[in-house]
């Protein structure tokens, strides 16, 4: 089984100057993510502003990606979409790409019941015979999966994991105590990266790692050498900026931070909108406080 490790960044989509997929860009964040902890980058994520790209924009990345990594380093695909037809399409399309991994989110405004996320994620799996993991974030897509559901999911030899953004640290104990343990917890969250340690998770698909990734990593490997206090001040000390991040929506701020800090990314795309003058300066002072500028 391929093993996306414990640090997973969400990578922003870099654009050019007009708006549009800048390879070069790509290039030089993923030598910025490879050289400062992640484990594996997950390309066409909600924080790659998935619903503004086209489905050949994604693969493209997705190949770009791929060629800039180091060998057997894991690339995660965001395949899952509220069509279980297009889901199953699009998960084909990034295997034949080189994709190592997918990340199936829950299906989003069509609200479906616990059997239909059950049928819909068995048979995204079955078909494409990938390492999965799941996306619950009730927050985007209006619907919650159980507890119930994802350890029926996990009995799939294709699951392998779930990113659990519900905010929900007894849905995260509960899912551990139902599944077996190489069954992965991923934190959605990366203030909750800590806390759902603590009741069995085993790591982060994250935002903040595009600038504190060393960090995030070292917080993560001294909680599980037991270094519980070590790890509290590195979750302490790397708050304010995990909220800074936060501040507009996704991926804005992370967009202008590392545009600030030379990691050259380009804008956002159409609804979002680029960072306001106030955000801004709240950042900067946040970037210059971790002598990121």
């Amino acid at each position: 089984m391929v093993n996306p490790g414990q640090l997973i960044t969400a990578m922003v989509t870099p654009f050019d100057d007009n708006g549009s997929l800048s390879k070069e860009r790509t290039e030089k964040l993923v030598s910025h993510l490879v050289e400062n902890g992640t484990n594996c980058i997950l390309v066409s994520g909600t924080t790659g502003e998935t619903p503004t790209l086209s489905d050949n924009e994604k693969l493209d990345l997705l190949g770009w990606v791929k060629e800039f990594v180091p060998d057997g380093f894991p690339v995660m695909f965001g395949a899952g979409t509220n069509s279980t037809a297009k889901s199953i399409e699009l998960s084909k399309k990034a295997k034949d790409k080189g994709a190592d991994i997918l990340l199936l989110v829950v299906p989003y405004y069509n609200k479906p019941p616990q059997e239909g996320m059950f049928q819909h994620f068995t048979q995204i799996a079955d078909a494409v015979k990938l390492p999965a993991i799941l996306y619950n974030i009730p927050s985007r897509t209006g619907v919650n999966m159980s507890v119930k559901t994802v350890a029926r999911l996990a009995e799939n030899e294709h699951i392998i994991g779930i990113k659990e953004a519900s905010g929900s640290l007894d849905a995260a104990s509960e899912i551990r105590l139902s599944t077996g343990s190489d069954f992965l917890i991923y934190s959605g969250d990366d203030s909750l990266t800590l806390p759902l340690l603590s009741v069995g998770g085993d790591g982060v698909i994250s935002v903040a790692s595009h600038l504190a990734g060393i960090q995030i990593s070292e917080m993560i490997d001294v909680f599980k050498k037991g270094k519980i206090e070590d790890a509290r001040k590195i979750h302490i000390r790397l708050f304010p900026l995990i909220k800074g991040l936060f501040m507009m929506s996704n991926p804005i701020p992370v967009k202008e931070a590392l545009n600030l800090i030379g990691v050259k990314v380009g804008g956002v795309r159409l609804p979002l909108i680029e960072c306001d003058d106030e955000s801004r300066k709240v950042l900067s002072e946040l970037l210059r406080q971790f002598d990121l500028m």
